[in-house]
């Protein structure tokens, strides 16, 4: 059945994904780098095969039902005619949704020592809101994504200072990790597929381009929205290193499944409410279709289910434990073993093969799977290991920040606007739940045994923001090579057809 051979395929891809990570903890466990008990690998190596099933039925449900969903949505709205009630409905899809993103709700956690954990999500979830909205404009008026991009994060630096000048340092690494965490597995799928279906039907010379960049924009304001909060707020921000052990982690394994269950179902039930709402009125879409997009709602659900709970279960612990043992090797050790953690693990990221399939097709296999993932690879391995430079050394994260920034934004003038909008894009497909969940923890171990856990709040959080920058110029400088290439073609071809012109003028003299 065509269905159970699409299931094989995604296994077969989830598999080559999660493979690296697990044989690179396995081959620790046989050196005198770390030290893990028995019960941590077998947990590890089980939350893997987990992982592995997850990863195949999310990205099997994303293709049956999230994209599907978001194109007819954009589609649709955009057929209606009337423009208020399409940003309206994308004001509240990013509200509600962000709103039940589980990444956002972990982070949010974290932070309650200087606001309530509701007030930073409600924030955080009205920015993604108001930039969806803005997204929505881009599309509709033909904007400059890259003209947008250097206005808007203009006034984000500009608010950082002010940040900055209060005090509040912890606070600026964490404004730019939320940035990150919204947009989590759930989101991405049906933002991107809104995009497509808007796109798609304004049409234009430019709608594959227009497809791209709701991401980027969507990852910038949850970063203006806190940074607006911290530059009035005043207090210390008090965090405290949960309990990583397995040991833990297996006893609450039971109301920790039910809480998953529970977060994932808020989320994707707040999409499909809305889905079934615009079907009523607008969509009208046939019966055959929704019964396709019901059952990749049902494999999506099980298999975020899953693969948060192989992340919780298996991978925080390791991370964290990971982090204490390898710093008390030598730097070089710890951001060699950064790069080479960081440039496999984004291969387990859902979204990304979700983002890279759609960037293929899209582009009509220009831009492929592989070149994608080579350097989003190259560019997440490069931030965790800067990122573990900078906790051995303790300096501010925008000196990463700044000087990144700009370089990707100069790199969006000679590069072609697609690249652009796909680069912004894997920035924040990047740094997803995996992220969050494996390497947050290698992080907050290593600034733990290093500095203690005062160090944690100013020197672990801001590795997401890290993950979310690097791929920016790492597929952007892929749009350069192909440009150049393009150009050398050109002008060798040009060169050969001169070289012919003087032949042919000879031989007739």
């Amino acid at each position: 059945m065509p269905l159970t051979r699409a299931l094989f395929s995604k296994l077969r891809e989830a598999l080559v994904s999660v493979l690296p990570v697990t044989l690179i903890v396995i081959i620790l466990y046989f050196t005198p780098l770390v030290w893990l008990t028995s019960t941590e690998l077998i947990v590890f190596i089980i939350s893997s095969l987990g992982l592995i099933l997850g990863i195949a039925l999310f990205n099997l449900g994303a293709d049956m039902a999230m994209t599907p969903m978001g194109e007819h949505t954009g589609a649709g709205l955009t057929r209606s005619g009337s423009l208020a009630l399409l940003l309206g409905v994308c004001f509240l899809m990013g509200l509600f949704i962000t709103i039940a993103e589980p990444d956002l709700t972990v982070l949010a956690s974290q932070v309650s020592g200087l606001i309530s954990e509701t007030t930073l999500v409600v924030t955080v979830g009205a920015g993604v809101g108001i930039f969806l909205v803005l997204c929505v404009l881009k599309i509709v008026f033909q904007k400059s994504l890259a003209s947008l991009l250097m206005y808007f994060y203009m006034i984000l630096f500009a608010l950082a200072s002010m940040v900055l000048v209060v005090g509040g340092e912890g606070f600026l690494a964490i404004a730019f990790d939320s940035g990150g965490v919204t947009t989590g597995p759930i989101t991405v799928p049906f933002i991107m597929a809104l995009g497509v279906g808007i796109a798609a039907t304004i049409g234009g010379k430019n709608a594959s381009e227009n497809s791209f960049g709701l991401i980027a924009m969507c990852s910038v304001g949850p970063i203006l929205a806190v940074l607006l909060l911290g530059s009035g707020a005043r207090g210390e921000l008090n965090y405290s290193v949960p309990d990583y052990s397995v040991e833990t982690r297996l006893d609450e394994l039971l109301p920790k499944i039910i809480a998953i269950v529970k977060e994932v179902a808020i989320a994707l039930g707040l999409i499909v409410i809305f889905f079934m709402i615009l079907q009523l009125v607008y969509l009208k879409l046939p019966k055959r279709l929704l019964g396709r997009i019901a059952v990749g709602i049902g494999y999506t659900f099980v298999g975020l289910v899953i693969f948060l709970t192989a992340v919780t279960v298996g991978f925080m612990p390791v991370g964290y434990r990971l982090g204490t043992e390898l710093s008390a090797n030598s730097p070089a050790v710890l951001i060699g073993f950064g790069f080479i953690i960081g440039f496999v693990t984004v291969l387990a990221e859902p979204a990304v093969h979700v983002l890279n399939k759609q960037v293929e097709e899209l582009t009509g296999g220009t831009v492929s799977r592989m070149s994608m993932l080579a350097a989003l690879s190259i560019g997440v391995g490069i931030s965790i290991a800067l990122s573990m430079l900078r906790i051995v050394f303790e300096f501010n994260i925008l000196y990463y920040l700044i000087p990144g920034y700009l370089i990707s934004l100069g790199l969006s003038f000679f590069v072609p606007g697609l690249y652009t909008a796909i680069a912004f894009d894997s920035g924040g497909v990047a740094s997803g739940p995996l992220t969050s969940s494996f390497i947050l923890p290698l992080a907050v171990g290593v600034c733990v045994s290093l500095h203690g856990e005062a160090s944690v709040l100013t020197d672990a959080f801001g590795i997401v923001a890290m993950v979310a920058l690097t791929p920016l110029i790492t597929i952007q400088l892929l749009g350069f090579r192909a440009v150049m290439r393009r150009r050398i073609s050109e002008r060798v071809a040009m060169r050969r057809m001169l070289e012919s012109d003087d032949e042919q003028i000879i031989e007739f003299m």
